[in-house]
């Protein structure tokens, strides 16, 4: 990365361009340039995003994009090719680990619990409720002593003197 970005330097220098110029046309910071043409890769935090810089750079410089970001490509695949096997290993193991916890939820993927259904079952327990007392009303109506007649019919015959 160092000699791709001494080569974004020397170029700048060669079409008589200061950094502050280049980083006020394409709203870069001057240190995001000065970090990528010294090939301080590290002060990046995303691959892509320093891709994308080092195209948009090679845009302003007049340079061929394609062959830029081939170089870059380039380097990237010699940083990454001296990771260890075992280092991969352990990140993939880290990796089936945490799988469940780093899942991407979204309202299409996301797994619904069904919430608990209390409703028919507090409707089952009312309507057994009113059954009983339905049935017991029912019940005790049936087995009431029926009203003697003749009893009553004696009782409206008596007349109640009142004496004063």
């Amino acid at each position: 990365m160092k000699e791709l970005g001494e080569y974004l330097r020397r170029t700048r220098i060669s079409n008589g361009v200061s950094i502050a110029e280049v980083a006020e046309d394409l709203n870069f910071s001057t240190s995001l340039l000065e970090n990528l043409e010294s090939g301080n890769v590290r002060a990046f935090k995303d691959m892509y995003e320093l891709r994308e810089a080092v195209k948009t750079y090679a845009k302003y410089l007049g340079l061929s994009p394609e062959k830029v970001v081939d170089e870059f490509n380039d380097f990237l695949f010699e940083h990454t090719s001296k990771i260890s096997l075992d280092d991969i290993k352990a990140t993939q193991k880290n990796i089936n680990i945490n799988k469940d916890e780093n899942k991407v939820k979204s309202p299409y993927t996301k797994e619904y619990k069904e919430p608990k259904k209390i409703w028919p079952i507090i409707y089952s327990v009312i309507a057994l409720v009113l059954f009983v007392i339905i049935i017991y009303l029912i019940i005790s109506s049936a087995n009431k002593a029926p009203v003697r007649v003749d009893e009553l019919k004696e009782k409206e015959n008596l007349r109640y003197e009142f004496t004063y």
